[in-house]
């Protein structure tokens, strides 16, 4: 019956109908208008709190089109922020010197230990006189001694701590606190980048195209949150049918018909693939190859720009 196709035809979505299935479209590719596509995801395990824009609107580079909760990072930042003051006003205190009056309260103290230094020393001489004469026991003289013995030790650190106030502090000290300032200022700029992409902005112009969750949803991270289509030039995505794989080059002019309109467009190959869609050519022999078809894209001109996605689009394939 006229229109009935043979029962050995395989049909395959987007798939050129091969010679011998349909005389009037075997030098023909059939597939579809596509755009570039933009899948925005979250960067945190999060609920969205808000989505300005709409679906189906136009969106341009920049807009935010999703917010998650930040609380949790903000507390982050607060805290890297404290930790870089931290570490700045100790940097500070070494490069900038001693003041005067640390001086004075530094030498003061010095003074103070060298009086307590002088007493515990003088009745360390004094019990050590009377154990000679049997006068007082060893426990007496002992602690003696020791008392004399912690005098000397903070007099001994009173006066390190005056040296430092009055030479400054050492280049490696001062080194090792402009270290953890640089860490500390870096901490920061991550904390800030992190806080800042939990607001996602869209990344090229275009449409919104779908939004698949809600405000209110919590999502995981890395989930995604918002598909842009592009406003570039779109493509065609086609099925070259085998015979015509040879002759098919990256950068090579096909004519494309689009479905509803009357004028082709003359298109530009862009890629092609190197395998075969859905059978493997090794299973195959004789006239079966003929059923072997590999991916597509053919870019259409400036003149196409407007065209919608999702069109079906037939592409003539080359006769040599």
């Amino acid at each position: 019956m006229k229109g009935l196709l043979p029962s050995y035809c395989i049909f395959i979505p987007f798939l050129l109908v091969i010679s011998g299935c349909n005389d009037h479209h075997d030098n023909l590719a059939l597939g579809s208008i596509e755009r570039d596509q933009i899948a925005l995801t979250a960067t945190a395990n999060e609920i969205i709190t808000t989505q300005p824009v709409v679906e189906g609107r136009v969106v341009k580079k920049g807009e935010v089109v999703v917010t998650l909760q930040s609380q949790q990072q903000q507390t982050k930042l607060i805290k890297a922020q404290a930790q870089q003051q931290q570490a700045q006003a100790y940097l500070q205190r070494l490069t900038n010197g001693s003041r005067p009056e640390d001086i004075a309260a530094a030498q003061a103290q010095v003074e103070q230990y060298q009086a307590n230094f002088r007493d515990k020393n003088t009745d360390n001489l004094r019990i050590k006189r009377l154990f000679l004469k049997k006068m007082v026991s060893t426990a007496e003289r002992d602690s003696a001694q020791t008392q004399r013995d912690i005098a000397q030790a903070e007099l001994q650190a009173a006066t390190n701590e005056l040296d430092k106030l009055l030479h400054g502090e050492r280049i490696e000290d001062i080194k090792q606190a402009q270290a953890a300032l640089v860490v500390a200022t870096a901490e920061v700029a991550l904390q800030q980048q992190i806080l800042q992409d939990y607001t996602i902005v869209a990344t090229r112009n275009g449409i919104l195209e779908r939004l698949p969750y809600h405000v209110g949803d919590r999502v995981a991270k890395n989930a995604t949150v918002a598909i842009i289509t592009t406003h570039t030039v779109p493509y065609a995505r086609i099925y070259v049918p085998e015979p015509y794989r040879v002759n098919i080059t990256a950068g090579k002019k096909l004519t494309i018909h689009v479905d509803g309109i009357k004028t082709s467009y003359q298109g530009i190959v862009r890629w092609i693939a190197i395998i075969p869609s859905f059978t493997p050519y090794y299973t195959l022999n004789g006239s079966d190859k003929a059923r072997l078809v590999y991916l597509a894209e053919v870019d259409f001109p400036d003149s196409g720009r407007e065209l919608p996605a999702g069109v079906p689009v037939q592409v003539e394939m080359p006769h040599e």
